[in-house]
Formats: C-alpha cells, structure tokens, sequence
C-alpha cells in the first residue's frame, strides 16, 4: 500500500447543512478533508491503496455516496512553468530552458494562453517528457496520467474503473518502451 494525494472538486451538496462533514466522513472520506472555497466542494485525499487508479476510483465512489457531484479530480492538469518547478523540485530556470529546447528537444507545446506571458502546459504530457528526459520519476508520470484519464472518463461519463485501469496498463507499457 502507498499514500496517493489528490483532490477530488465537487458540487451539489449545501455547505451550510448541519451533515455536510458527517456525510463525507460516513460515507469514507475518513481519510480526507473537506472544505468549500470558490463556490465548490473540495476533498483533499491521502489515500492508502495499491495504485493510483484503485485510490481515485475509490475516492470518487466514496464521494458520491456522500451524496455529491464528482466534477474533476485535481492536481489541476494544466501548469505554468512555474508550477511545473515547483512539482517537479526543478529550477524555474531549468525548466524555462527546457521549454525554449535550449536543454533538450521537444518540450511539449503550451496548450493554454499560448500568446501570453504565462502559457499554460499539459502536466500529463510535460511529466511524461521529463520522465523520458530522466528528471521526474515513472510514478509521477502515472499520476499524471491518471489524473487526465479520470477526468476524461468523469466529463464523458464512462466507466471510471475500466477506463482508468485499461488506460494506464496501455501507458505504462508505452512509459517502458520509451525508456
């Protein structure tokens, strides 16, 4: 087993009802906290599991006993290069380098406010690239990468489970293959 901490964004429960916590905690969010910022439900999960999908399908289920909407599962997929040094416990100047393919080549395109100063980057794509470039650890890749296909299977409505497991087993092999 191995701690896997993650948000879960939620909605459609009142924040002001006498239940709210209880409803999360008898519905086994015990090992979560829950708040409400900006309109939304948000339960920071430290979950004990033998992988990243078996956490997050747990959680999510556990979320919607409680009686709430799962919207997305956050660390939030789009990054600065700043965000990306910070996860990564790079240098904000390593990182700008790598960007600029001063470093290395084919650093992933912004994906987000591409004409702005602060460009907004696929995290699931840049951990994969810095994994192959040998400066993030295959684990975190996965992370990445489960956040994403979860969030893809919530928005469409697929089976959570099936999709995250069938998913990840596709991109771990193609994690070794490029290693």
């Amino acid at each position: 087993m191995k701690t896997f901490e993650f948000s879960i964004i939620a909605s459609g429960l009142d924040p002001e009802a006498e239940d709210f916590a209880d409803r999360f905690f008898d519905a086994g969010c015990d090992d979560a906290t829950i708040s409400f910022q900006k309109g939304h439900i948000i339960v920071d999960f430290a979950r004990d599991a033998a992988s990243i999908d078996a956490a997050i399908c747990s959680a999510v289920e556990c979320v919607e006993k409680a009686g709430a909407h799962v919207d997305r599962v956050e660390p939030d997929p789009l990054v600065s290069l700043s965000d990306i040094a910070a996860r990564t416990g790079l240098t904000r100047a390593a990182i700008t380098n790598y960007s600029k393919g001063d470093r290395s080549e084919n650093f992933p395109s912004p994906v987000a406010r591409v004409t702005s100063k602060t460009s907004l980057y696929d995290w699931a794509s840049v951990a994969t690239w810095l994994y192959q470039h040998k400066q993030l650890p295959r684990e975190k890749a996965i992370e990445a990468e489960a956040v994403r296909v979860a969030n893809a299977a919530l928005e469409s409505h697929e089976d959570l489970g099936g999709v995250l497991k069938g998913r990840l087993s596709a991109y771990e092999k193609e994690l070794d293959r490029a290693a």
